[in-house]
């Protein structure tokens, strides 16, 4: 009966001990209770208000917004924002703008999430959180992975997730384990909290308050930065689900489209916008999925292939629209004349 209790005490004197020595590194600075997208890393300020930003609508969209890491857009309505002053947008620099979003449904799967930290909030040299995973259990989220604290201990979380008034996103432990044991109630008794334990790089979108993990949804993500105001989230059947609801002044019109073709689009219209070599003066572009039975599977980074593999026809008011396969099936196509 003695064991048990004995390794509960070595792994709390573990963490006291770490907290009191801290890394064999130099430590990267704590971030506590920072304010509200205080953070360096936050979505830059925006340049050329001068300029009318290109409207955007998308409908069904799975956009991969890096490899292994897709956004599942159900619906959005928003602008895209220059960050330079007379500098459009282009699809060929995707941190030439920012998408802000209006109104929009948006998903992320436990897959594509484990891919966003490992890669981009915990990708550093000295990260104290490495080879994360990350699946749902009913309502709550449990994440799994290596804590590098000296040595490598595995450890197993499973959290709340809830929406904080300013947009951030709180995971609050409700079980944690290190080597298989539970320690929370260890730490309690020691009087040590998460944040003496784990110090979390500035920038990244990440911080520790207490024992709870603070997530910055704009800040956490590659680029192109995405704005938005977050008014709801839900975790279930391996997915987080975000809301954005529409702030006050913002237009969330739909946007009258050339063509209702497909279910699944993008459409961009007015302000200027750049792909590849054409620049587009008063925007007024539709990209169509040619295979409407799924959603869009659509990549920024991989646009062109996209682009080339499909065909293109003008209109009437001097707009395109372009029909693009899926990016899952590029290796089936061979081009327009594929699709004849």
């Amino acid at each position: 009966m003695q064991g048990p209790r004995t390794l509960r005490l070595l792994v709390a004197l573990f963490f006291v001990a770490a907290m009191s020595h801290g890394p064999s590194t130099p430590a990267a600075p704590l971030v506590r209770r920072e304010s509200p997208r205080a953070a360096a890393g936050a979505v830059p300020p925006i340049a050329g208000a001068g300029t009318r930003a290109v409207d955007v609508e998308m409908r069904r969209v799975d956009f991969h917004i890096d490899s292994g890491i897709v956004l599942r857009i159900a619906q959005m309505r928003g602008t895209l924002l220059p960050t330079v002053a007379g500098t459009p947008p282009a699809f060929d620099d995707n941190r030439s703008f920012t998408l802000a979003m209006h109104s929009a449904e948006i998903s992320i799967d436990t897959s594509s999430l484990s891919v966003l930290l490992n890669r981009h909030v915990f990708g550093y040299p000295g990260a104290p959180l490495r080879k994360l995973r990350l699946h749902t259990e009913g309502d709550q989220l449990v994440q799994s992975g290596v804590l590098h604290k000296g040595i490598n201990l595995p450890f197993r979380m499973r959290a709340t997730v809830s929406l904080m008034p300013d947009g951030r996103i709180r995971l609050h432990p409700t079980s944690v384990r290190v080597l298989g044991i539970g320690v929370r109630n260890a730490m309690d008794f020691f009087g040590v909290e998460l944040a003496n334990v784990i110090r979390v790089r500035g920038g990244r979108g990440a911080s520790i308050d207490g024992n709870d993990f603070i997530f910055d949804p704009e800040a956490i993500l590659p680029p192109p930065r995405l704005r938005g105001h977050l008014t709801r989230i839900a975790v279930g059947d391996g997915v987080i689900a975000q809301t954005y609801g529409a702030e006050p002044a913002r237009d969330v019109t739909p946007l009258r489209t050339p063509s209702r073709r497909s279910p699944n689009y993008m459409y961009f219209r007015h302000g200027t916008l750049r792909f590849g070599k054409l620049t587009m003066v008063d925007a007024d572009l539709l990209i169509l999925d040619d295979d409407p039975a799924t959603a869009f599977d659509f990549s920024l980074g991989r646009y062109n292939e996209q682009l080339v593999a499909g065909y293109s026809k003008s209109t009437a008011a001097l707009g395109l629209v372009v029909y693009m396969p899926d990016l899952r099936s590029l290796g089936a196509k061979t081009g327009p004349a594929a699709r004849r």
